[in-house]
């Protein structure tokens, strides 16, 4: 199986299945996720997070949970098949960002290095330049939700409405946030309709 067959099999669970997770699953305990690009992936396997905020573990448990989230709401999206593939990629950048220190477990700039990663991983696949720009973008500016309600000084609403949709780094920020095995609906959402607040207030 090559790479464009790979990404097809991929590409078609994504956008056909309930539970794309299960496919993922299976998938990646194959011969080709130990094979470059697909170990960029396998990696989040071994990556730990901080379980006061991701009791689900690894960041691979996280995934799967975002993209099976994101599988139930990609009809909100405007391209599902960028959307899709942004979950299933959205972390890629934890493994190579993940520190530990005295318990604590952060993964500073991983959006910044996943940006990249995404686009390296993309394009060994084949994927057309406009297709990666979309889906790197989304990757990119995931993190603006948290920065955005939280007043960080990362907030970058300006550079971020130049790059992407909000409306689909929302969604994508709501799988995301619903991720998790704490995750509280209410209030994410409510966090959600902060942040579209925020930034139609700059748009406007």
């Amino acid at each position: 199986m090559n790479y464009n067959e790979i990404f097809n099999d991929i590409n078609f669970h994504l956008l056909n299945d309930a539970h794309p997770s299960e496919y993922l699953d299976k998938i990646s305990r194959s011969e080709y996720f130990e094979q470059y690009p697909f170990n960029i992936l396998l990696a989040q396997k071994h990556t730990k997070q901080w379980l006061k905020y991701h009791p689900e573990g690894v960041v691979w448990n996280h995934t799967m949970l975002v993209v099976d989230k994101a599988a139930e709401l990609k009809f909100k999206s405007k391209d599902p098949e960028v959307f899709m593939w942004a979950s299933l990629l959205h972390d890629i950048g934890k493994p190579d960002t993940t520190k530990e220190h005295k318990g604590k477990i952060t993964s500073y700039n991983h959006e910044k290095i996943g940006e990249k990663l995404a686009e390296e991983f993309l394009l060994t696949l084949g994927c057309g330049e406009e297709f990666i720009k979309k889906v790197k973008s989304l990757i990119r500016w995931h993190m603006q939700i948290l920065f955005v309600v939280k007043n960080s000084q990362f907030a970058d609403i300006k550079e971020m409405i130049k790059q992407t949709d909000i409306n689909e780094i929302a969604l994508l920020g709501f799988c995301d946030r619903m991720g998790r095995l704490n995750a509280d609906y209410d209030d994410e959402k409510q966090n959600i309709n902060i942040f579209l607040n925020k930034v139609n207030a700059i748009i406007q």
